[in-house]
């Protein structure tokens, strides 16, 4: 193999495929990263068995070939670089770099080990703004909860229909639903829905969330894949991010979405914000804060204490409708529902004190948020 490849491009590669190298002790191949020449394309490509990135630049192709380095040295020697041409040859197990006065030479092993990252040709295809997507996916990516136990909560739910991409997220205290709206309708044999990893939905939104791009989503009963094309050859891809699914059937969470409320309440969030902040620091150990809401008088107390520092008893206006009620969070959950709505009011729904409140964007009904309130001992 040898090659001449810009130093910035080479940068902007490693960057994104590395984000799938894992540091293995048991498979210590995983600690490495594929280079590959085809035609006048330089191929990189990691991958934790979980999830596989490729990603593919045009190059000055001189001789084809393939080797695999290790991820961490052969990164962290490239960002060294000035942004000039660099010139990479394989001699047998050998990779040699040189740009300008800077050269070396790193030792490589042979791609016969590399893990195959799956390729898919058929599938159902959905086209999205890339941006849209990851901002939706922002929303949800943090409800989700690592369990053994059950594994279908520790991963993202993906509802594809023909003109609309449901996400879901719980950890069975709260739930978090974003509905994203294709500007191309897509035309689905059937209704898709997978069970996506956290950790692959990171980097979705890690690696396709910066630009307004169009992003190709390839959809199979096992895997999906993720498709980002060269700008300036739109034929060929510029970046295939590949994921597994985790299997099993998702809980069927519209059960626990009330259909009526007894009290609703419309408020400023930047200030319900700040009141939860503020009675954090005075939650206890189990991080409780009462609400007491008053429809009468229009307000709505907050209430937090700690046997170690004190308590924390305040209050602050709202429009308020039905039911007087006092519910307990944890305040944690609430933060996290409020900071994932980008309005600057919201909705706030509560059934009863002992049922979930429903958190909503004042004019959009795209995004809900639910949470299960701490029940009086």
């Amino acid at each position: 193999m040898k090659l001449l490849v810009l130093q910035e491009k080479l940068k902007e590669g490693l960057k994104i495929v590395s984000r799938a190298s894992f540091k293995s002790l048991s498979l210590p191949i995983l600690n490495n990263i594929l280079l590959r020449t085809e035609k006048n394309f330089l191929e990189l490509a990691a991958t934790d068995l979980e999830v596989g990135i490729k990603w593919w630049s045009l190059a000055k192709i001189e001789k084809e070939g393939e080797i695999i380095v290790p991820t961490q040295v052969f990164s962290n020697f490239i960002s060294f670089l000035p942004n000039k041409k660099v010139k990479l040859e394989v001699d047998k197990l050998t990779l040699n770099i040189e740009c300008e006065n800077y050269k070396t030479s790193l030792k490589g092993y042979s791609t016969e080990e590399f893990p195959i990252i799956p390729q898919i040709s058929e599938a159902e295809i959905v086209i999205i703004d890339s941006e849209i997507f990851c901002q939706g996916l922002n929303q949800v990516v943090n409800i989700t909860s690592p369990s053994t136990t059950r594994p279908e909560i520790s991963g993202v739910y993906l509802i594809f229909k023909e003109n609309s991409i449901k996400m879901v997220a719980t950890d069975s205290f709260r739930l978090g639903e974003k509905t994203v709206i294709l500007e191309k309708n897509t035309k689905l044999r059937q209704q898709y829905s997978l069970i996506l990893p956290q950790k692959a939905v990171k980097e979705i939104i890690n690696i396709f969330g910066e630009k307004k791009e169009e992003l190709k989503i390839y959809l199979t009963p096992n895997q999906i894949l993720f498709e980002k094309v060269i700008p300036e050859l739109p034929s060929h891809p510029q970046i295939h991010l590949v994921s597994r699914l985790i299997e099993g059937e998702y809980p069927n969470y519209q059960e626990i979405i009330p259909e009526k409320y007894k009290t609703q309440i419309i408020l400023k969030k930047e200030e319900f914000l700040n009141q939860i902040k503020t009675a954090s620091i005075f939650s206890g150990k189990i991080n409780e804060i009462k609400l007491k809401i008053d429809p009468k008088a229009q307000k709505i107390t907050v209430f937090s204490q700690s046997p170690d520092l004190g308590e924390y008893n305040s209050f602050f206006s709202a429009k308020i409708k039905g039911k007087a009620m006092e519910v307990a969070f944890n305040h944690r959950f609430l933060l996290d529902g409020l900071l994932n709505i980008k309005s600057s009011q919201i909705t706030f729904e509560l059934s009863s004190e002992d049922g979930p409140g429903v958190l909503k964007p004042v004019g959009d009904k795209s995004y809900l948020y639910i949470v299960m309130p701490i029940k009086a001992s």
